[in-house]
């Protein structure tokens, strides 16, 4: 007993050696980016010119922080893996932000880079690709495949609609073929795509679901976020905004509709993905859904997300369960009387209650962590029955807007 105490001494006190060395090898962030251009909305840029493309090679930015390690409790930790060397600071647990979720690093090597001559930003959603890379969409039409290691861009695809026009691209999700799916908020509406992004369909969306006049949707409130369930064959469209005429819950929470379909073998054409139930979610007041990640039981991961001019952003992690949700796609104008049940959520973290890991914000934000986060993908699992999560925001080619990469551990809970 003398000599394994003796032992676990001499352990804990290498241990505490390599906490101090790693707490001091840190680097402080740079300081807030000083430029300035008005914003509206969530996050949505007034400027009219885009900046032209840096100097800087692929996966690098003269804006990327080099953010200090925390030890705290002198405990240090670092989860990175292997080939996530241009992530610093880390860990699953090592830096809470609830107790249901961690923030493992943050990454802004992409922030105002160029590919190929290409800029690399607007990045709208995320979705992890068959290859193990991860597929990337900007609002400007355009997809980026990301390697699956290091988030670098390894090549880039533009996409169009049926009369070769771009796309206001919000929402992305990968088939299990490879064929990309997209939905556009302008419509709104989701096209299938090939690797090579050729157009092979458009998916068939409800009436009322549509821009006014032609539906009863508000303009740029639309189609943002898009899953498809691994394995199920339920694609999921989330509504970012209301509809006209649809009113709260009881709790005087907004509600939206997410759109599913159902997808069909293999078939090329539009009838692959048939239109299926519609549901209602009750959105935190004030803020829309940006995204959505759908797991393999039918529950989604749900992003919900708002901006105030001067404050900053509100980002806010969800699980909702629809499974019990009520089919509205009959109801003319929600909530549509006591016999009709919405998704029922559960708060799983405020981003903005994780540590900020010395992270730099070019405008005011209660935590500097935060920027406009648009795009949200699961990368894997993580030991317990926890999630790898990867989130992105959206620059908006703004200098007061940052393109930042976020690793998450996530543990849903329940089943």
């Amino acid at each position: 007993m003398r000599v394994r105490s003796a032992v676990v001494r001499v352990t804990a006190a290498v241990l505490a050696v390599g906490c101090i060395t790693a707490c001091a090898e840190g680097v402080p962030a740079g300081a807030p980016d000083p430029a300035a251009s008005a914003t509206q909305g969530p996050g949505r840029s007034t400027a009219p010119n885009r900046p032209a493309g840096t100097a800087a090679g692929p996966g690098t930015s003269a804006a990327s922080a080099r953010v200090e390690t925390s030890c705290a409790d002198r405990k240090c930790t670092d989860n990175s893996r292997p080939g996530d060397d241009d992530h610093r600071a880390g860990t699953g647990g090592g830096h809470p932000c609830s107790p249901s979720v961690s923030l493992d690093r943050y990454s802004d090597a992409l922030d105002k880079t160029t590919f190929h001559g290409t800029f690399v930003g607007n990045l709208s959603a995320l979705a992890r690709d068959t290859d193990g890379s991860v597929a990337a969409l900007s609002d400007r039409s355009l997809l980026i495949k990301l390697d699956g290691q290091h988030h670098r861009p390894v090549r880039t695809t533009k996409i169009t609609d049926e009369q070769g026009a771009v796309l206001d691209a919000e929402g992305l999700a990968v088939e299990p073929g490879g064929g990309y799916l997209v939905s556009s908020e302008t419509e709104p509406s989701v096209r299938r795509y090939d690797r090579s992004g050729a157009l092979l369909a458009r998916l068939p969306v409800p009436g009322a679901l549509r821009v006014a006049p032609a539906g009863r949707a508000q303009a740029n409130q639309t189609f943002e976020g898009l899953t498809l369930r691994p394995g199920g064959g339920t694609l999921t469209a989330a509504m970012e905004g209301t509809l006209t005429g649809d009113g709260k819950d009881t709790a005087g929470r907004p509600l939206l509709r997410f759109q599913t379909w159902q997808r069909h073998g293999g078939r090329p054409g539009p009838a692959a993905y048939r239109l299926s139930r519609q549901y209602a979610y009750p959105v935190d007041a004030g803020l829309g859904v940006s995204e959505v990640a759908a797991l393999t039981d039918g529950r989604l991961l749900v992003l919900e997300r708002g901006f105030t001019a001067g404050v900053g952003n509100t980002v806010r992690l969800y699980l909702a369960d629809p499974r019990r949700a009520s089919d509205v796609s009959g109801v003319a104008e929600l909530p549509g009387g006591k016999t009709v049940r919405p998704a029922h959520k559960k708060l799983l973290a405020d981003l903005g209650a994780c540590p900020t890991l010395g992270a730099p914000a070019h405008q005011p934000q209660t935590n500097p962590l935060l920027d406009n986060i648009e795009g949200m993908t699961i990368t894997g699992r993580a030991p317990g029955g926890r999630l790898r999560l990867l989130l992105v925001s959206d620059d908006n080619e703004s200098p007061k807007q940052i393109t930042r990469l976020y690793s998450l551990t996530v543990r849903p809970g329940g089943h």
